[in-house]
């Protein structure tokens, strides 16, 4: 994501002669914050801007020029790769995919095979490396606490084929059954359900307001109005409600990947 907005708002802090705690003081916000906006880890909501623009004086120059919302989705899932390293507590949805935090190697690269246009093997592999540098925030045992709501297409789906999948559903399995990880299964018979639109990551943090990742095809975008996460939140725990118990997701799981040939 481009830092061009980040650094002239630096530039502007440090024209005004105020240090990023005295900023957030001032804009009501938190210094962790300006930091990440700064750093270019964050976009602020119109309203944050709107708050900056008072403090530094500034009219409306950062409320008019926040980044473009039509920026590319590499772009802004980069933005929520990062976010997703600092927060404390992370809830995914998955309509299609298992969440990339939970992803397998050999899942991952078949996931990555149906990319359009293709990519190079070189490119592959580096993907690869970056989705499973990600997952290294679970060696952690305790933080961040992770919960997954897995659409039921999700496990049905063989992606890679079925010894891939059984693999896959195991390796999820296991980070039930540790409890690292808690995973729910929203069943094809609720039928329709608050989150089949698309894809939805909400996160949060020790010192910063929640933020919320949505993901479509070619389409991506970091959430952080308050509003808008509200009410991202709402429906993800509407769903959730409607999804099978912890234990009962589990079991279905492991007969899920009994199907695809697994064997204890």
């Amino acid at each position: 994501m481009s830092n061009i907005y980040g650094v002239w708002l630096k530039e502007q802090r440090l024209a005004a002669g105020l240090t990023q705690q005295e900023l957030a003081d001032m804009a009501v916000m938190t210094r962790s914050h300006i930091a990440h906006i700064e750093a270019g880890r964050r976009i602020p909501s119109k309203e944050d801007a709107r708050r900056l623009d008072r403090a530094l004086g500034t009219g409306n120059v950062l409320s008019s020029f926040l980044p473009d919302d039509g920026a590319a989705v590499a772009d802004y899932f980069e933005a929520a790769r990062l976010l997703e390293q600092q927060a404390v507590m992370i809830r995914e949805f998955a309509l299609s995919f298992i969440p990339g935090i939970l992803q397998t190697e050999r899942y991952a690269r078949a996931v990555l095979g149906t990319s359009f246009p293709p990519v190079s093997e070189e490119e592959c592999d580096r993907l690869v490396v970056t989705q499973l540098e990600r997952a290294k925030i679970l060696d952690d045992p305790v933080m961040p606490v992770v919960w997954a709501l897995l659409d039921e297409a999700v496990l049905r789906r063989a992606v890679g084929g079925p010894e891939v999948m059984a693999e896959q559903i195991m390796h999820v399995v296991r980070l039930v059954e540790t409890g690292r990880v808690r995973v729910y299964v929203l069943p094809f018979g609720l039928g329709v359900h608050p989150l089949m639109q698309s894809m939805l990551t909400l996160m949060r943090f020790e010192d910063q307001p929640p933020v919320a990742y949505s993901e479509g095809i070619q389409v991506g975008k970091v959430h952080d109005s308050p509003a808008m996460v509200v009410r991202l939140e709402g429906a993800y725990d509407l769903a959730l409600g409607d999804a099978m118990p912890l234990k009962e997701s589990l079991a279905l799981m492991r007969a899920t990947a009994k199907d695809y040939g697994h064997r204890d």
